[in-house]
Formats: C-alpha cells, sequence, structure tokens
C-alpha cells in the first residue's frame, strides 16, 4: 500500500498524487508497487529490497542522489498462549532530492503514529528533521516498550512465592527474549545515529543538531535500561528456578508423609491377616487401636521434625 503526505497548517494530511516534499508511506507493497517504486520514481532497488527484508540490520547507506536509513522500530504482540513478547522491526527510510520514503513489510506503530498525526510538526519537505523526529520517536517507544516489560517482570516476581504454572515460565522466558532483540537492536540503532552525527551522509543544520543529541541520548538511556532489566530478569530467572525446585521438594516431602503414614495400617493388618497365632489379641478391636495410635505418633513426628 502506498499513501502520500504533506503538511498543511501544522499537521499532515493525505493527498491522491504524490508532489515534491511529500513524505510517500509503503507498508507491505505488492510486487506491482515495488516495481512502481524502482520504475516510476527512480528508487534504487537493492535500498528497496533491504528495506523490505526482515533480517536487515540498522545502517546507514548513500548511493549517488539517494540516502538509505534503515533503522529498528519496537514491536509488541501476544501469542495465543496469551504470552506477551516484544521484538523489532526494521524500517527503511529513503530520502532523494524531491520526496522521502518510509518502507516497511508490515504496519509498525511508528508509522501508524506519524500517518495519523500523533507526532507533532511533522514536516516531509523538512527532511533531514522529519527522519530525526521519526528516530526520536523510535526511541521513546524503545523506552515505553521497556518499561512495560519491566512492570510484566515486577509482576511475575510477585507470584514467583508459589510458582508452579508454566504459563509465568513462558512469560518470563519471552521477556528475557524480548530484550536479547532489544539490547542488539538498539546498539546497531545507536551506530547509525553516530554515522548521522558526523554530518557525512545526511546534511544537517544548525537547528537540526539539538534534535539529533537528544535522539542519541533516548538511544543510550534505552540501551542503559536495557542492560539493566537483562540483569534483573536474569537473577529473576535463576530465583523462579531455585523456587520451583523448592516449591517441588515440598510437594514430594507431603507425598513421602502421606505415603509412610497411609504404609503403617497395611503393616500391621498384614501380619493379623495371615492367620498368625502368636499375635496378641487378634480377635478384638486391639489390632485398629494399635493401628490408629502408631499412625497417630508416626504423623505428628513427621511433622514436627518437618517444622524443624
Amino acid at each position: 500500500m502506498i499513501k502520500y503526505y504533506i503538511s498543511e497548517n501544522g499537521s499532515l494530511c493525505e493527498v491522491q498524487q504524490p508532489s515534491a516534499g511529500c513524505w510517500i508511506s509503503v507498508v507491505e507493497p505488492t510486487p506491482q508497487e515495488v516495481r512502481e517504486l524502482v520504475e516510476v520514481y527512480g528508487l534504487d532497488s537493492g535500498f528497496v529490497k533491504s528495506s523490505l527484508d526482515e533480517e536487515e540490520s540498522s545502517r546507514i547507506e548513500r548511493e549517488d542522489d539517494q540516502t538509505l536509513v534503515i533503522i529498528d522500530t519496537p514491536v509488541s504482540s501476544i501469542d495465543e498462549d496469551q504470552t506477551k513478547s516484544f521484538y523489532t522491526q526494521p524500517v527503511g527510510i529513503i530520502i532523494t532530492d524531491d520526496y522521502v520514503f518510509t518502507i516497511s513489510i508490515k504496519e509498525t506503530q511508528i508509522i501508524n503514529e506519524a500517518m495519523l498525526g500523533s507526532i507533532r510538526n511533522l514536516r516531509p519537505s523538512f527532511k533531514t528533521r522529519f527522519v530525526l523526529q521519526l528516530l526520536l520517536r523510535i526511541a521513546a517507544l524503545f523506552l515505553t516498550y521497556l518499561k512495560q516489560i519491566d512492570k510484566i517482570s515486577s509482576a511475575a516476581e510477585q507470584q514467583l512465592h508459589d510458582a508452579m504454572k508454566n504459563e509465568l515460565l513462558m512469560q518470563l522466558l519471552a521477556l528475557e527474549k524480548s530484550l536479547v532483540y532489544f539490547s542488539t537492536s538498539l546498539k546497531a540503532n545507536e551506530a547509525t545515529i553516530e554515522k548521522i552525527f558526523r554530518g557525512r551522509v545526511i546534511k544537517l543544520y544548525d537547528e537540526d543538531q539539538d534534535l539529533l543529541e537528544d535522539v542519541l541520548i533516548e538511544m543510550k538511556q534505552a540501551i542503559e535500561m536495557s542492560n539493566i532489566y537483562t540483569g534483573i530478569l536474569s537473577s529473576m530467572m535463576d530465583g523462579f528456578s531455585s523456587i520451583i525446585s523448592n516449591n517441588l521438594n515440598i510437594v514430594m516431602w507431603r507425598l513421602t508423609i502421606i505415603t509412610i503414614i497411609l504404609e503403617i495400617p497395611n503393616i500391621i493388618f498384614a501380619f493379623y491377616g495371615i492367620n498368625t497365632v502368636d499375635l496378641p489379641m487378634p480377635y478384638t478391636w486391639f489390632s485398629i487401636a494399635l493401628t490408629v495410635f502408631l499412625t497417630g505418633i508416626t504423623a505428628f513426628i513427621l511433622l514436627k521434625w518437618k517444622k524443624k
């Protein structure tokens, strides 16, 4: 799908035909639309292919009069078993003399926010500032998702004292995997932004310097938060394993007590059931009283020992 946007009165408006200085949003393009991007707009076919590659890492590249910026954006999803996970998806930004393109293989929150006008003062005609504003919003979204990961892990920590369910373990494993994705993508994004900061690939203006510094600061903060949460979650996973093992030991102990207590009547009644003539008072309630007494004493001793 290809859509065109221009800035009017400080807000983005969708138009039917592109004009100089507009933003062209490309999401889940068909093969015909990919050919249109290359043949009609003259985009480098390698740039378009890289933007649609899910495995492409963050980087910046310039070819003739076109500049490609690939940036990883965070995405959240909920699996069939209601496990919430996070991953990253590359978005390609191609800057030409007349247009600025964003190309993604799937819908992303960043592009949707830009199209809905949630990102204020977006002006595609100021291409450098437009790109930096998208990068700043991506960094802020990383921080938002990292805080969500922290909240989910904190909620899981409160349930650790009686944890025996696989759902909790799967959620923590998904969060740990998400943090690995985030950490890898954030480091690649930081390298791309630092390359932009040098001003050799994208022309920077004086008024863009502060915005670029904000982007770099936000990205570094996201990297630091990701490292901190990774350490916390790793420690929590170790504690989770220990608690599950301890809870399993408690369950096995209880089953052992029940087994020992139930075995005492079997032993006594087995002796009285084999017609042994030397047993005391075989035809009275003595065997039952003896069974109750020994069972009670054994249960008391075992439970008392467990409390110690």
